[in-house]
């Protein structure tokens, strides 16, 4: 070992060489970092491409007719595999003279070899549609409740729905239409109409208590409402609002409502109840534009039917109390029918001048049905609600408020069909064509509110036993100009003959028709059977709303200031309908027979049906009150269930809510 002073020297002597050491890297790197070695990099290459717009944009031209021009070199065979026909003549200067019995073809191919051969355009046939839809709301609301301490029993008769029924039964047989079975075949479209026809042509205004409007003709234009054409059709905004009641603050909700006097607070004593208030809605609207043609040639019979049918029904007799002040102005019920029916003519003008051969198709395409086209939509929404309330009431002294209607029941469709588009549809057939619209609503609001023996009172007082809203509202509207029938010509007559036997040649005669001037191109359906049809809504909403209400004094301390608000009518059933149908762009030929009609029926039934045999309303409740003796207040002899004691169980309960219910 070293001694320590040699041990220090030796130390230092290290620590010496090492920052020696140290100094010689740092002046080598200082040497490497100034003389850096540089990599030499290729330069990236410049790629420069021209780039050029040939086009011109153009602003926005409204209206812009584009037609392909028609093929020109006739001089190589225009028949593709399967083509019939044979080419057109051509003239010593290779052009085409003005002949267009042939199929002119609208696109071209060009094979491996260089040949070019002109193939006619395909369009798409449309298919059949149907819709079957079944919409359907039923709700029992029927309560009890007993609210204050008047010791009272309340135990009227039940209201029986079997009246309401009856009355709905009754409301229907009023519609000149029969009770029209939903179809499922093309004989059974056609029954469906044929039978709906027959039922308008012998339908006649009934007799009875029923107020009825019934208008048939060729054509009806405009908007009636309750058998009144009027300039235009009431909103329903106007009479309803679907906007719930203002929002209350959380500091409000279950509150009592205080006033001060004299420096004294006091709670206003108080009862509500609103026991009707119910809202039926059924709502369907259907716009059909599956096909449609600016010229149709149909070698049958072309039969048109549009109907509305509307029917309102209201039963209200009601036996009110005097006690608590006369009903409110403004109570009455409000009935509305409301049809409109309208003609929108499309009817396309020439776009050019016919003045040579040349303005007219140079050229078409025929697509083909084999069987029946239909076009079919059938809506049934259906609304039934019972809410006849059973209840008795007394003030406590405190703000007291009973809500046991205000249901609502709701039923909506919304159709829209875009289809096809075409210059000529040829039906061999017949077209079978119907739009029928059927509304019907039924409300029994018979209501009794009566006071016990004793009940007065000196507050303020209402009672709403009415003011109910039945509104029926249908709009149907043809596309197509009411007078475009003519006689099918021959040139369509055969026409229809020569596509049922295989030709696919279109003669000039028909190309030559003045609503395909301007047309360099002819787009052509052929249905080889019937045109069928049918647009139907069937709406109905039936309600009871028959309350029995009964209002007593509080046994122990009767509230003579307290403030009565009774509401047991507000009712609103709603039915709204809409067919928008695509008939015709332009001309209608027809062969066979042309039948069209439509019809326009509207009924208002107001009963005064039941006859409760008293008018006062009072003595019919007190029919039905009981009061309570003391041994009705004894508890009974059955045993009380022993209390649930916790300890006692030695399992763990483990349901994620142990702590809140005390394990």
């Amino acid at each position: 070992m070293l001694d320590k002073i040699t041990e220090e020297i030796a130390h230092f002597i290290g620590v010496f060489h090492v920052s020696v050491e140290d100094v010689r890297f740092r002046e080598a790197y200082h040497q490497f970092s100034f003389n850096p070695v540089k990599a030499e990099l290729d330069p990236l290459p410049v790629i420069e491409t021209d780039f050029a717009a040939p086009y011109e944009l153009l602003g926005y031209e409204p209206g812009l007719d584009y037609r392909s021009p028609k093929p020109q070199p006739w001089h190589l065979d225009p028949r593709p595999t399967g083509f019939q026909g044979t080419p057109p003549p051509q003239s010593a200067d290779g052009n085409v003279p003005g002949n267009t019995e042939y199929n002119w073809p609208k696109h071209e191919i060009t094979n491996s070899h260089g040949a070019t051969k002109f193939i006619p355009p395909e369009i798409e046939p449309p298919g059949s549609v149907v819709n079957h839809l079944n919409q359907a709301i039923a709700l029992s609301d029927n309560d009890y409740f007993s609210v204050g301490g008047h010791g009272l029993v309340f135990s009227p008769d039940p209201i029986d729905n079997f009246e309401l029924l009856e009355g709905a039964e009754a409301a229907a047989s009023l519609s000149p239409i029969g009770d029209l079975e939903r179809p499922g075949s093309s004989a059974e479209i056609i029954a469906v109409i044929k039978t709906t026809l027959s039922q308008l042509d012998a339908a006649e205004p009934g007799a009875g208590d029923a107020m009825q409007v019934f208008t048939t003709a060729k054509t009806i234009e405009g908007v009636y409402v309750n058998g009144e054409l009027v300039a235009e059709a009431p909103k329903l905004e106007d009479y309803h609002s679907f906007d719930g009641a203002e929002e209350e603050s959380e500091d409000d909700l279950g509150s009592n409502t205080w006033t001060i006097e004299d420096g004294t607070a006091a709670i206003e004593a108080s009862v509500e109840l609103e026991a009707g208030g119910n809202t039926l809605v059924n709502d369907a609207v259907l716009k059909s534009f599956w096909t449609g043609g600016t010229v149709t040639a149909v070698v049958g019979d072309h039969v048109e039917v549009n109907a509305i049918v509307q029917i309102n029904a209201l039963w209200d007799v009601d036996a009110i109390t005097s006690a608590v002040g006369e009903p409110t102005t403004g109570d009455a019920n409000e009935l509305f029918n409301s049809a409109t029916f309208e003609r929108l003519d499309a009817s396309r003008e020439p776009d050019t001048d016919p003045a040579s051969a040349g303005d007219y198709p140079q050229y078409w395409s025929i697509t083909e049905i084999e069987g029946d086209l239909m076009i079919v939509n059938w809506l049934e929404q259906f609304i039934f609600m019972s809410d006849n309330d059973v209840g008795i009431l007394s003030s406590s002294g405190v703000t007291t408020s009973v809500v046991s209607g205000d249901n609502l029941g709701v039923n909506h469709t919304s159709i829209f069909e875009l289809g096809f588009a075409y210059d000529l549809i040829i039906v061999g057939g017949s077209v079978y064509d119907a739009n029928i619209i059927q509304q019907l609503n039924v409300l029994f609001d018979n209501d009794v509110v009566g006071g016990a023996s004793g009940f007065h009172t000196t507050g303020k007082g209402t009672v709403s036993s009415s003011a109910n809203l039945l509104w029926n509202q249908a709009h149907i509207a043809n596309i197509g100009d009411p007078d475009r029938f003519d006689a099918l010509p021959k040139q369509y007559l055969d026409a229809a003959n020569a596509l049922a036997g295989g030709s696919r040649n279109i003669s000039h005669k028909v190309l030559s028709e003045d609503a395909f001037a301007g047309l360099e191109g002819l787009q052509v359906l052929h249905v080889r059977g019937d045109l069928l049809k049918l647009q139907s809504i069937q709406q109905t909403n039936i309600l009871g709303d028959s309350d029995q209400i009964a209002l007593a004094m509080n046994a122990i301390a009767p509230h003579l200031d307290a403030g009565w608000s009774v509401s047991t009518g507000s009712n609103a059933l709603l039915n709204n309908a809409v067919i928008v149908d695509l008939d015709s762009f332009g001309r209608t030929y027809v062969g066979g027979d042309q039948y069209s009609q439509e019809t326009l029926y509207q009924a208002e039934l107001i009963s005064r049906q039941p006859d409760f045999g008293s008018p006062d309303a009072d003595a019919l409740v007190n029919e039905a009150v009981l009061f309570l003796d003391d041994s009705m207040l004894e508890p009974t002899d059955v045993a009380a269930p022993e209390p649930y004691i916790a300890a006692e169980y030695d399992a763990h309960l483990d349901d994620g809510v142990n702590t809140v219910l005390g394990h």
